[in-house]
Parts: structure tokens; sequence; C-alpha cells
């Protein structure tokens, strides 16, 4: 689960780190009283589950309440790269000297944490990380082990000696933090040095673990706080594992690993997944026809790839599924079909005898893919 960067802020304030004096606020109203407070001068921040905030027009700095007022007033109510605003953060301008970047997130191909930092915050990190990684320092960090001084020495090594002290204290409670609050990554882009050397996090992303949350209620309360997504609740009705993507290609397949090598070749084709859809191992005849409404419910879906390898799932039910679906709702984009294992022969005769015309069968994963991927950029 990501966080608003405010709530992300209420957990370090809580873990002991500091951040900058702040206040939500829903309206241009409760932006300009808010700045008022702050001494007439602030940053609003547009708090979306996202990051390019800086770059995109989501902060802005407002010399007066009646400029915090406008600056609100202008971002709630919009979408900032799909994400709605439905509150801003406001928060007191400070002294900076220094501007620095560091994150800690769980490395889940090495079963250890991976920490960085740099003395160059504020930027695109990923830009950064390919165009000059030397100036980025990286350690591994054995969760056996846990956090040593030596780490810390390492990390904060990259930047100016005024800061080692105040940044390896923020560091010690990043740790902390992701330990006790089941988080898998907490990053700070920019922790600042201000003129008076001390070391504040202005910035605040933190994700925590969706399946730790039942040991973490105070934070899975948070969730109803977040706009949900019209197809994501329905999925989520029918206890179906979906995950919305911004590509066209809407994916169906029974198994987690499936679906994941589906997302794969249909990328290798030169396409996008709309979404990430598990029926499950058993899937039903029920199960398909949700599924598929469920995808095909979704506007940027322009082509249905369903793949699925029978083992517990019978291919005839999946077939009669998708035929059950397409009287349920009205397709408007092709279905591209491969089915093998268990009575996958049954099945494709089901569908060939349906002859539905947006049925589209294939024989194997890769020509699925190629074929979904033609559909996808082929004019509507």
């Amino acid at each position: 689960m990501d966080l608003y960067e405010h709530m992300g802020k209420d957990l370090f304030r809580a873990q002991g780190m500091q951040t900058p004096r702040g206040m939500v606020a829903f309206s241009g109203e409760d932006a300009a009283d808010a700045t008022r407070e702050l001494g007439g001068r602030s940053v609003v921040k547009i708090q979306v589950q996202i990051g390019g905030r800086g770059k995109g027009g989501g902060v802005e700095l407002c010399d007066s309440p009646e400029a915090a007022a406008t600056a609100a007033d202008r971002m709630i109510g919009t979408a900032f790269r799909g994400f709605a605003v439905s509150r801003v953060l406001v928060e007191e301008l400070l002294p900076i000297a220094r501007e620095f970047y560091t994150s800690l997130l769980l490395d889940r191909s090495r079963g250890d944490y991976l920490a960085m930092m740099t003395a160059e915050g504020g930027v695109d990190i990923e830009e950064l990380a390919r165009t000059r990684p030397e100036t980025l320092r990286r350690i591994h960090i054995d969760p056996l082990l846990g956090l040593r001084s030596y780490h810390v020495r390492e990390l904060v090594g990259t930047l100016p000696v005024e800061a080692w002290e105040g940044a390896g204290e923020v560091f010690r409670k990043m740790y902390e933090l992701v330990v006790e609050r089941d988080a898998t990554l907490v990053e700070i882009n920019p922790l600042v040095l201000l003129e008076d050397d001390r070391v504040v996090a202005l910035d605040a992303k933190v994700t925590i673990d969706d399946n730790a949350l039942w040991r973490q209620a105070d934070i899975a309360a948070l969730a109803d706080q977040f706009p949900i997504d019209e197809v994501e609740a329905r999925a989520k009705e029918q206890g179906l594992q979906y995950v919305k993507l911004d590509g066209a290609v809407g994916i169906i397949g029974n198994g987690a690993g499936l679906v994941m090598s589906t997302l794969d070749v249909v990328a290798q084709a030169g396409a996008r997944a709309a979404n990430f859809l598990d029926v499950g191992g058993g899937a039903s005849a029920d199960q398909m026809a949700t599924s598929l409404e469920v995808v095909l419910s979704d506007p940027a879906v322009r082509v249905v790839l369903v793949n699925i390898f029978g083992g517990i799932t019978r291919c005839d039910l999946v077939a009669q599924g998708i035929l059950e679906a397409l009287e349920r709702v009205d397709a408007r984009v092709p279905i591209v079909v491969r089915l093998d294992g268990t009575n996958a022969e049954d099945g494709r005769r089901i569908l060939s005898d349906a002859a539905h015309p947006r049925i589209v069968p294939v024989a194997n994963m890769l020509q699925a893919a190629e074929e979904a991927a033609d559909l996808a950029g082929a004019e509507p």
C-alpha cells in the first residue's frame, strides 16, 4: 500500500525524524489558513500515490495565503497523471543549504534490503543511476544481521561532513520504520541539510507490504482515504487478483506465474498490458465470465488476451465461461484465446462451434501475444 506523503511523514515523526511543519488542506481556504499559521509563506504539494510531482506542476511555492489558496484550488479536484487529487499538503518554507537523496527498499531478488544515498537530491533518481551511477552509493543489508554502524558510515560518507551525523540518524530511523512497520520502501527525495546544519526529511514516500496489513491496523485503516479505481473495486468484490496497469492489452490467465509470463511476452511483442488478472488454479465458467466482465469494463482495453493452461482448470469450462461472458456484456474489442492442457481440444471445439465474431483462437502463447499486440495497435 502506497501512502500519501503526509501519511509517510506522520510515520517519520512517530519514529523521531524531523520533517517540516505542515497541514493537510482540502480546499483553498484551508490552504490559506494553514499558510497564515506557518508565517505567511508556504509550499503547496499535491497528495497522490505517485512521484514526479515537482516536474509535473504538483508543487508550488507560495508567498502569501492568497497564493496558497489559488494553488490549492487549482490542484484539488483535478487528476495528476491519472490520479485523482482530493487534498494538498501545505508546509513551511525552510532555509535549505543542500539536497540529498536516500532510500531503503526490500530487494526481493536477493532476500535483503538495498540502501541508497547520494549527495544529489531532488532529481530523477532513475536517470541519475543510468547516466552517473558512480554518484549513487549502494549497500545491501542482511535482515538477519540488521543495520550496523559500518553500513551507516558507508552511506553517509558520500555526503558533506556537516551532514554525516544528521543523515546517519535519519537512516537509522528509516531502518527501524521498515522493520517495525513492514515497509517495503522508504524514500526521501530530497533529504535536506538546512543552514543551521539540521537534516530534515522534506519528502516521504512509504510503501507498506499489503500482506502485513493485518498486523498494522492503523495503517490499514488509511486505505479508506485513497481513491479506488472502479474496475479494481469490482474485481476485489468478486475475489479476483487484479492489478490495473497502463497499457491496452487486457490479460487473463490462471496462475500468477503464467500471468506474469504473459505480461512479458506481450511486452516483447511490442505492446503493454492493461492489467494483471489471475483467475486462480481452478477457474470455473462463472469465474471466467466474471473476469472477462471486469477486464472489458476498463475503457483503456483495446484487446483481451486469455491465456489458460489447464491443470486443475478445465479448458472446456473456460470456453463456456468466455461465451457466457459475451452474453452478459457487449464486447467491443477482440478476445484472443489460447487454451492448452486439460480438455483443451474440447475447449477449442466449443469456441469454434460458437463462431463468435469477437473471439480469435490462437494455437500458442507467443502467437497469442503477437496477435494481441497487433490488434491493440490497429485502428479501432
